[in-house]
């Protein structure tokens, strides 16, 4: 399978939609793709909604990103990340390097005194 990516700019952040497979074969896409957006300094959000596998090179990949993003200040964020990815990400403690939009989402609701 391949790995299409799109991105769009708002005025607060950059979102990176990525749709198919992470692996040895689209990860360095991925990378070429997701590092010259981190070097330009603003929020980056990545969209896994459709991403159906991630296998060690796609950790490998994002792992790299979050490395770049911690040295440039950049935050970035994961969004619809499935059970499955979420599983692998967590079971290997790569979910503990990035913000989940949903997790970000929720605890903002609960703040906010909305969702009790």
């Amino acid at each position: 399978m391949t790995l299409n990516l799109k991105q769009r700019r708002n005025k607060a952040s950059t979102v990176l939609v990525a749709t198919g497979e992470i692996n040895s074969e689209t990860s360095g896409s991925m990378l070429q793709a997701l590092l010259p957006l981190v070097r330009e300094g603003r929020p980056l959000r990545i969209d896994l909604t459709a991403v159906t596998y991630v296998s060690s090179a796609g950790l490998r990949t994002l792992l790299v990103v979050y490395r770049e993003a911690q040295h440039a200040g950049v935050s970035v964020t994961l969004y619809g990340v499935s059970e499955e990815v979420r599983f692998v990400m967590s079971a290997t403690g790569f979910l503990d390097f990035f913000e989940a939009g949903e997790a970000a989402a929720a605890a903002a609701k609960v703040q906010a005194g909305t969702v009790r």
